[in-house]
């Protein structure tokens, strides 16, 4: 079966995962300007935003878990993931830049002075070289500091899910969930035991 699975989703373009992954942008920016988010539409717009952005960086981090531990192999697939979890995060930032503070001397005393919005601004400076190396070029350049340049992502998805947490009102189940939810994928990644065990045995041999 999960032969089957995979060979269907070989034939599936990588083009058709950026298509579908950009569609809810200006169907949100839509819902904004004809009044489809409510009577607050940019606090609204920017929290859709966030969260498309957080449910990517989950899916993203899934993907090798879901290749170990159930077979499915979704790798073609993470690149662009990545990239579109970086586009969310950045329309994120824009619709509080631009359509929420406006003013920029605001936006540093925010910034400084509400950790939410601290937290938040240090994940998405961590995501920065992650986007500018998604490309065949860096991998080439790099070479194997590439593997280990990309593994910010696990303190980006951290830093990402503290940011929901903190700036909920009040307590709220959802974004304990995802929080909950990064930190479990990121103990799959781990190296299981037996594989240390036997990577040690290696090594002294």
């Amino acid at each position: 079966m999960m032969q089957r699975l995979n060979q269907t989703l070989r034939r599936i373009p990588v083009w058709a995962v950026y298509l579908l992954g950009t569609i809810p942008a200006p169907w949100l920016f839509y819902l904004g300007m004809t009044g489809g988010l409510g009577v607050e539409p940019i606090e609204a717009l920017e929290h859709q935003f966030g969260e498309l952005a957080l449910q990517l960086l989950i899916v993203g981090l899934a993907i090798s878990p879901l290749r170990r531990f159930a077979g499915v192999n979704l790798m073609k697939f993470r690149r662009a993931i990545g990239v579109l979890t970086y586009s969310y995060v950045t329309l994120h930032l824009l619709v509080w830049l631009v359509l929420d503070v406006q003013v920029p001397s605001e936006i540093w005393a925010d910034i400084v002075k509400r950790p939410y919005i601290t937290v938040g601004m240090a994940a998405f400076v961590l995501m920065l070289p992650l986007a500018v190396t998604s490309n065949n070029w860096s991998v080439r350049r790099l070479g194997p500091r590439w593997r280990q340049l990309h593994r910010l992502v696990y303190p980006v998805a951290i830093l990402g899910g503290l940011h929901y947490l903190m700036l909920a009102k009040g307590f709220q189940i959802e974004p304990l969930i995802y929080l909950l939810v990064i930190c479990g994928l990121l103990l799959l990644r781990m190296p299981s035991p037996g594989l240390l065990i036997r990577s040690g045995k290696a090594d002294s041999t």
